[in-house]
Parts: structure tokens; sequence; C-alpha cells
């Protein structure tokens, strides 16, 4: 699997981990049990099902490596193994953020991933 995964989060969520040092996830995450992530092939289809339109968003780079056994790939949209973790995101793990900007089409623009 990938050595980086992805997580699109609020700039709000995002700078309150960062003042607690860990990233224990967005609502859906805390209500499934773990943290969703996407990989590079997965991210565009993540913002456009479940962020479309949201401004105020950032995309996190996480080396999967530093996650360990937490880190379990399982079966989502139409079959596709997408990384869970089922623990907090220890904010050392975060390689890089970014923002994740609308463009003129509406479609959230990914940086080079």
């Amino acid at each position: 699997m990938s050595d980086v995964i992805y997580k699109i989060v609020t700039e709000d969520l995002w700078l309150d981990a960062k003042g607690k040092g860990v990233f224990d996830g967005a609502e859906i995450d805390l209500a499934d049990g773990y943290i969703h992530f996407s990989t590079a092939a997965q991210a565009q289809e993540t913002a456009d099902k479940h962020f479309a339109g949201q401004t105020g968003l950032l995309l996190i780079a996480v080396d999967a490596d530093q996650l360990g056994e937490k880190l379990v790939w399982e079966p989502s949209r139409g079959g596709a193994l997408f990384p869970h973790l089922y623990a907090p995101l220890p904010l050392k793990a975060a390689l890089w953020e970014k923002p994740l900007v609308l463009g003129a089409d509406g479609r959230h623009q990914f940086p080079e991933i």
C-alpha cells in the first residue's frame, strides 16, 4: 500500500488538533470509530462526495508507516481499499498541510500529490 495517505479536514479542526498535539477525528470519524483517510488516487472523489462546495479545508499528508497496526486497509466505495486509523492521529505523522481551494468549476483543486 501507499506510504502516504491523506485526510481532508476543516482548518478549525486541524488548528484544535495542533493545540492538543493529536487529531481525534472529525464528527464522522468519531461516529464511525476510526479516522477516514484516502490514497492520492481516492482523494478527489472523497472531496467531491463528502466536501462538495465547502471552503476552509486543508489536505493533510500523513506518513502511513508511522501509524503501525492501528492503520487498517478496508473495502469501501466499489470495493476499493481505504485506510482507516483505529486510534487518534499523532501530529508527528503529518508530513504537510495545504489548503484545498475551490476552482472555477466548483471542485477542490488538489496540490501535486
